[in-house]
């Protein structure tokens, strides 16, 4: 840790002129992101920092993760993405790390880094480009912009258009369902944690054909085991990026509430965060799931159309 921190301290005191870019191909363009920053990039990148795991799938998504030199701790899809070099988490990227790989170019999200961390990326000369996926609409244009940074529009225009159709497909079913179900989405165990209003996953319960339960600002609120009872939801989503059995494990606790209308109903269910709530093309994936665990009938008809 010493070592580590006298070493950052050094590149740190070094001139603000100092660059840790490589060498790329081509000039340079000018591009404006989504915190309203203009920034120079190299015309064809080649040594690539994903500060978010949905950034680093949406890169090898287009066919670009040969670029990568260094990736955060979660990005673990696809399976080639486990093999690269970890620089942190995407909310405290190691700025060491980083330097090191010697980008010429760092791309993060919205929420990710704090600002600070991103003006010192600036001050090495490593450019950071920041998108915002923080709707569907969102996540297809981020795709859209990484495939212009990456020069890979074509491929960025097939996927989205893909998602796209997809889409409407859903749209279209969910558009029959004679009603929408009230949900109690759980992506915190202890305390109990949903999702409010004007979120991400609001929108892809809505989007599915159910009605967020939760009706407050908050985005993420805490609920105690009575207001959750109290809410009486007709179906309970639970969902978690842990990789153990404790979601099961709360699964069987409400199944313990007889009184609970999705006890009744016999509609609790564990799904998959990474495909849900994970802002890449996969998302697209993540809902026609939702929407056919809240209207089974419905898509198992549309799936035999």
């Amino acid at each position: 840790m010493r070592y580590r921190a006298l070493t950052l301290a050094i590149l740190i005191s070094l001139p603000v002129f100092f660059s840790g870019v490589s060498d790329s191909h081509g000039g340079e363009r000018t591009f404006t992101d989504t915190t309203g920053c203009t920034i120079s990039l190299p015309d064809r990148p080649l040594r690539v920092v994903s500060l978010a795991p949905s950034i680093t799938e949406i890169v090898f998504a287009l066919g670009k993760g040969p670029l990568l030199v260094g990736v955060t701790r979660y990005s673990d899809y696809p399976e080639k993405a486990k093999m690269l070099p970890r620089v942190g988490s995407y909310i405290r990227p190691e700025l060491e790390s980083i330097v090191t790989l010697k980008p010429d170019l760092c791309l993060t999200v919205e929420d990710g880094p704090p600002k600070k961390t991103i003006e010192r990326l600036k001050a090495f000369g490593i450019p950071v480009y920041t998108v915002n996926p923080d709707s569907i609409d969102t996540i297809l244009r981020s795709i859209q912009e990484i495939g212009d940074i990456l020069d890979a529009k074509n491929t960025a225009a097939a996927i989205t258009d893909k998602m796209g159709a997809q889409l409407t497909v859903i749209d279209r079913a969910v558009a029959e369902a004679p009603h929408k179900p009230d949900i109690f989405f759980q992506i915190g165990i202890s305390p109990i944690v949903s999702v409010g209003k004007n979120t991400f996953l609001d929108e892809m319960i809505q989007r599915a054909g159910g009605t967020n339960v939760v009706t407050s600002d908050t985005p993420y609120p805490r609920f105690s085991k009575e207001q959750v009872l109290a809410l009486a939801p007709e179906m309970i989503i639970i969902t978690s990026m842990a990789r153990n059995d404790i979601f099961e494990v709360v699964k069987k606790d409400w199944e313990s509430w007889p009184s609970l209308p999705a006890v009744r109903n016999k509609r609790i269910h564990v799904v998959d965060s990474d495909t849900l709530d994970r802002p890449t093309p996969r998302v697209v994936d993540g809902l026609a799931m939702l929407a056919a665990l809240i209207h089974p009938t419905l898509f198992a008809e549309a799936h035999h159309e």
